[in-house]
């Protein structure tokens, strides 16, 4: 890719703050000219009203985020040498400091888009195969730049393309999922976490083949859930359920739409020789009606559904789902009961999530207990620069 200034980018008055403080998106309300005629996935500098240099970037017209930023050097170009240092630094962390290993069983996200200064690439490692997740357009034009280098990481023998929702549409980036680089992964792989061995399909499903963010909020969650009955609803593979099953529950039930996701999740229970676990294919909101006429009861129920918004247009009708999501619980789970509640909704904030959860108590006539309020696993660290990173919300509470 052509490594060259291809225009130049001019800010509107008093907008280049945010910038100058290394927030990565520029979107297009912010931007008064653009000079030149860059290409989608061009080198674009960006500058202030006056003129003065802000950042270094890639730019993109077909989307919202008209300019992603990645460096703040003028001297810096955004050539391989930039991109390899990038991800040598995001790789260090992982092994470094977090001391993630390359074993076959080992699984970490080496790669978290803006919080390791890589606006618009996610990877995963699942032992010796990578899944990468390109959500900017110019980086996608650069996947065989980033192949390239990521093959040249210790031990890895593959690399496979999963592609985000929607991502045609916001970024118009045409992408299918499939083989990047070497081998491609074998369709028995599993990981271990915590003692317990997860089937994991990196071909199919959501995301790049697990969700790595909760690993540590499933250890602790499996902590409440001894001598529990427990709900996990949107279980996908079953992280929440096995955890709860091992650590002691009284039974579990793993209630979601996929039928793939649900078949792995039974043959990671029977590779860990649990059998407290029972799995339901259903709709969750209507499952959880079913229940609630049946005059069902859980000491534990676990709310993890996927993303409800992908844009501010959605955000209202988030707040909904989550609102009837909680409503149902709060009317199955037992007196001094605890409720898992999840949000990976980026667009709602910590804040509007809590509040949501203790106005859905209120009318319900329950009282509830903030035990803990958790985010993700270390390996999907927050960009203090970009506080869009901390997109999971995790709150551990008692109902009583």
């Amino acid at each position: 890719m052509n490594t060259e200034i291809a225009g130049h980018v001019l800010l509107k008055p008093k907008r280049a703050q945010p910038f100058y403080g290394r927030h990565p998106w520029v979107f297009v309300g912010a931007i008064d000219t653009v000079q030149g005629t860059p290409p989608d996935g061009a080198v674009v500098d960006l500058r202030s009203s006056t003129g003065n240099f802000v950042a270094r970037g890639l730019f993109n017209s077909q989307s919202k985020i008209r300019v992603r930023l990645y460096s703040w050097d003028e001297q810096q170009p955004l050539d391989d040498a930039f991109f390899q240092a990038k991800l040598d630094r995001a790789l260090a962390l992982r092994r470094d400091l977090l001391q993630f290993t390359d074993s076959p069983e080992t699984a970490y996200r080496a790669v978290f888009s803006e919080a390791d200064g890589l606006s618009g690439l996610v990877i995963d490692r699942y032992g010796s195969w990578l899944t990468v997740q390109f959500t900017a357009l110019a980086l996608a034009q650069r996947q065989q730049m980033f192949a390239r280098l990521l093959m040249q990481w210790p031990g890895v023998r593959g690399i496979y393309l999963r592609t985000e929702k929607g991502i045609g549409q916001l970024e118009g980036a045409e992408l299918r999922d499939g083989l990047l680089a070497g081998e491609p992964p074998p369709a028995d792989l599993s990981i271990v976490e915590h003692g317990l061995r997860f089937q994991v399909n990196l071909t199919e499903g959501q995301k790049t083949g697990y969700y790595l963010d909760q690993r540590e909020n499933r250890q602790v969650v499996a902590h409440y859930a001894v001598g529990r009955r427990v709900l996990d609803a949107f279980c996908y593979t079953g992280g929440f359920g096995l955890a709860c099953a091992r650590a002691g529950a009284a039974s579990v039930e793993c209630v979601d739409a996929s039928v793939p996701a649900l078949q792995i999740a039974q043959a990671s229970a029977e590779r860990n020789g649990l059998g407290n676990l029972v799995f339901t294919h259903a709709d969750v909101f209507h499952y959880l009606n079913d229940l609630v006429a049946a005059r069902k009861q859980f000491d534990l129920i676990i709310l993890d559904p996927p993303k409800f918004a992908r844009n501010r247009a959605a955000v209202p009708k988030a707040f909904q789902g989550y609102r009837k999501l909680h409503q149902q619980a709060l009317k199955l789970l037992t007196p001094n009961g605890v409720l898992v509640s999840c949000c990976c909704t980026g667009l709602i904030s910590a804040t509007e999530f809590e509040e949501l959860v203790a106005q859905v108590a209120t009318s319900s006539g329950r009282d509830v207990q903030l035990l803990e309020r958790r985010g993700p696993a270390a390996d999907h660290p927050v960009a203090l620069a970009c506080r869009e990173t901390g997109y999971l919300k995790c709150l551990i509470s008692r109902v009583s």
